[in-house]
């Protein structure tokens, strides 16, 4: 009498099992794409986080669990070369047979094109372009090394040569409401099971989104003619959504110190327009903020564009927002 009741608990358990191998596994760049996946998937599965907390994305070493991770991923969620420029390479290494999807390739995404120069007096918060096309999948791919370090983070590498869009879009909400849905549709090309579930979680991480859009434009009305700096140009997309304008950026590319000119046309601008807020960043040099300013009225903060101090999961994206607008609200006032 108990072998079927064994039999039957066996059987349970596989077929458990082949439920659960149903749901793609997922590999991700970024914290803030990681939420935006983990609120798609709820409670089917969790992706797998690339890049880990608290590491710059622009040049970064993977892990042994991390290659591993990508090498068993059948699907890549990635924002794109211009952010992460070693990690096409990476997915041509080791998920060469993985469905890839760069987010700002992708329609509807709203892309804007680098700034200049180290103010931004001609920045136009409209000008903008938006996708109107499909985006096919790129066959095309550079040489790149295969070999992985297991240590840490690469050495700072050279500064980004500013040409085509500049890639922290994810910071407009606009776009991430925009990837909610790609990244529903594209799940569900892989399991068409669970496909109105991801629908659904899509949907309502899309409303959640629109009303924090309307929170954060009310708490940052005050503060649209305000001055401040940043410690590189990370964040034109969520100025852009919410109607506020960054000085200039200390740093012109992502990971480069600046140069004694830079710093000379930051502080005579910083004078010139009586900018009241520098912000470092968790993932740079916050020393370079004090040499900058030192002997200055300048009130220095943090903003962190990729949430490293955050939780994992479906929360990290919408408290990343929060914590951005709340961060330039403390400073501001």
């Amino acid at each position: 009498m108990r072998t079927p009741l064994l039999f039957g608990a066996i059987s349970a358990l596989t077929l458990a099992e082949i439920a659960s191998a149903e749901v793609p596994s997922v590999a991700v760049d970024i914290a803030p794409v990681h939420s935006l996946v983990a609120t798609v998937m709820g409670d089917l599965g969790t992706p797998n986080l690339i890049v880990r907390s608290g590491a710059s994305p622009h040049g970064y070493s993977l892990r042994p669990s991390e290659a591993n991770a990508l090498q068993s991923a059948d699907i890549v969620f990635w924002v794109s070369e211009g952010l992460t420029p070693w990690f096409e390479g990476s997915i041509e290494a080791l998920a060469k047979d993985a469905k890839t999807v760069e987010l700002l390739e992708t329609a509807g995404t709203t892309e804007l094109a680098f700034r200049e120069g180290g103010t931004f007096d001609a920045h136009d918060h409209d000008d903008h372009d938006e996708h109107d096309g499909e985006h096919d999948e790129h066959d095309d791919h550079d040489e790149h090394d295969d070999e992985h370090d297991e240590h840490g983070d690469h050495g700072e590498h050279d500064e980004h040569a500013h040409e085509g869009h500049d890639p922290h879009a994810w910071l407009d909400p606009e776009n991430a409401r925009v990837w909610l849905d790609v990244i529903a549709t594209d799940l569900a090309a892989l399991d068409p099971e669970n496909a109105e579930t991801y629908a659904a979680n899509a949907a309502a991480g899309k409303a959640e989104l629109a009303s924090l859009i309307t929170e954060i434009k009310a708490d940052l009305v005050p503060f649209g003619e305000t001055n401040f700096v940043v410690f590189h140009d990370a964040y034109q997309y969520f100025e852009n959504r919410f109607g506020i304008a960054a000085t200039g950026a200390i740093s012109l590319g992502d990971a480069s110190d600046p140069s004694p000119a830079r710093i000379a046309e930051i502080r005579d601008k910083v004078v010139e327009l009586g900018v009241s807020c520098a912000f470092s960043e968790p993932q740079f040099n916050a020393g370079l903020i004090q040499a900058v300013f030192q002997g200055l009225p300048t009130i220095t903060g943090v903003m962190d564009p990729l949430g490293s101090e955050l939780e994992l999961g479906p929360n990290l994206y919408p408290q990343l927002l929060r914590n951005l607008a709340s961060n330039l609200g403390a400073c501001l006032k």
